[in-house]
C-alpha cells in the first residue's frame, strides 16, 4: 500500500483526466510534478512525497491514454481515500489546475472534468460513510487495472506495449512461448536504438527489423511488424537502456546474442553503408550484452562481405 494513499490516487485521477482528449501534454505533465512536490514539501516531513516505486506506479498510467471504465475505478479510488472536506477541496483545485496547465481546456476534458468534480462532490465524508466505501470496494468488481503489468511494464516495456496493442490476450499472442517473446520484445529495442541513431528511419530499415524478427522467432509478418513498430515508438521515449541490455543479455544464449549482432549490422546496412555512428551504437551493445570485441568485430567483416 501507498504510504500516502490520496497522493497516489489524486495523482492518477489527474492523469486520468488529463487523458480525456486522448493527448497529454508536457504542460499537463509538468503540472501534475509541481503538484506533487508540494504535497510533498507542506508534508512537512515530507510524508507525502512519492517514493521510487510510487513514481514508477504513475507512469504506467502516463504511458497510454485512460479509457472511460478504468477511469471510473481511479475515481472510485479516490474517493475511497478522502478523508474530509479539505481533501475534497484539495482534489478538485489539483484536477483544475492540471487542466489549465497548457491553456487550452478541450470539450472532453471540461466533460470529464465535470463528471470527477459531480463523483467528488456526491462522496458523503462521514466517518460511517467512509468505513462503508472501504468495505464495498474490498468486494466489488474491479474495472481494468493496468497495475496488475507494472512489473512488466518496468521490465520490458516492449512487450507491454505489445500486449496492450493485442488487447492483452493470452501471453502467447505471439504465436510463441512468452519467454520466447519477452526476448523477441527486448531484440526488437535494440534494433531500433540501431535504427534511430542519426533519427530518421527509413522504410528499408523498418523492413530490416521486421525481417529479423520474423526470421529469428519464427512469428508472422504481421506480428513482427506489430512488435518493430512499437519498439521504434517505444525507442523514441525514455527506454531504460541498461535493463534494456541486461534482461537481453540475462535472455538469450551466447549463440543467440552472437547471430543477434548480425541483426544489428543489418539494420545499420540498410541503406547501403554502415555508418561510423551506427558501428560505435553496435560495439556498445555488444559489450552491454557481454560478448566480446571479438563477436563484434567478426559479425562487422561479415556485414561487409570480408
Amino acid at each position: 500500500m501507498p504510504k500516502n494513499p490520496l497522493t497516489m490516487a489524486l495523482a492518477k485521477v489527474i492523469i486520468a483526466a488529463a487523458w480525456a482528449d486522448g493527448h497529454l501534454a508536457s504542460d499537463e505533465v509538468n503540472s501534475l510534478k509541481n503538484i506533487l512536490a508540494e504535497l510533498g514539501q507542506t508534508g512537512g516531513s515530507g510524508e507525502m512525497a512519492l517514493t521510487a516505486n510510487e513514481w514508477a506506479e504513475l507512469e504506467i498510467y502516463l504511458h497510454s491514454p485512460v479509457e472511460a471504465e478504468e477511469r471510473v475505478r481511479l475515481v472510485d479510488d479516490l474517493a475511497t481515500a478522502l478523508r474530509g472536506p479539505g481533501d475534497r477541496a484539495l482534489a478538485l483545485a489539483a484536477l483544475d489546475q492540471v487542466l489549465r496547465a497548457d491553456r487550452v481546456i478541450t470539450g472532453e476534458e471540461r466533460a470529464v472534468a465535470d463528471q470527477i468534480h459531480a463523483a467528488l462532490e456526491r462522496v458523503d465524508l462521514g466517518l460511517l460513510a467512509q468505513i462503508g466505501r472501504l468495505l464495498r470496494g474490498s468486494i466489488r468488481s474491479r474495472g481494468p487495472n493496468r497495475e496488475q503489468y507494472l512489473e512488466e511494464f518496468l521490465n520490458n516495456r516492449i512487450y507491454y506495449a505489445v500486449r496492450q496493442r493485442l488487447g492483452n490476450t493470452p501471453e502467447d499472442d505471439l504465436g510463441i512461448p512468452a519467454d520466447e517473446a519477452h526476448t523477441l520484445a527486448l531484440a526488437g529495442g535494440l534494433l531500433a536504438r540501431v535504427a534511430r541513431v542519426d533519427n530518421v528511419v527509413t522504410e528499408t530499415e523498418f523492413a530490416r527489423i521486421v525481417d529479423s524478427l520474423e526470421s529469428g522467432w519464427g512469428i508472422s509478418h504481421a506480428r513482427a511488424a506489430l512488435v518493430a513498430e512499437v519498439a521504434l515508438a517505444e525507442s523514441a521515449a525514455d527506454l531504460d537502456y541498461f535493463r534494456l541490455t541486461k534482461e537481453f543479455a540475462d535472455a538469450a544464449s551466447i549463440e543467440e546474442r552472437s547471430r543477434f549482432i548480425d541483426a544489428l549490422f543489418a539494420v545499420a546496412a540498410a541503406d547501403g553503408e554502415i555508418s561510423s555512428d551506427e558501428s560505435a551504437e553496435i560495439s556498445r551493445i555488444t559489450a552491454s550484452i557481454n560478448l566480446t570485441h571479438d563477436h563484434f568485430v567478426a559479425a562487422k567483416r561479415r556485414a561487409r562481405g570480408a
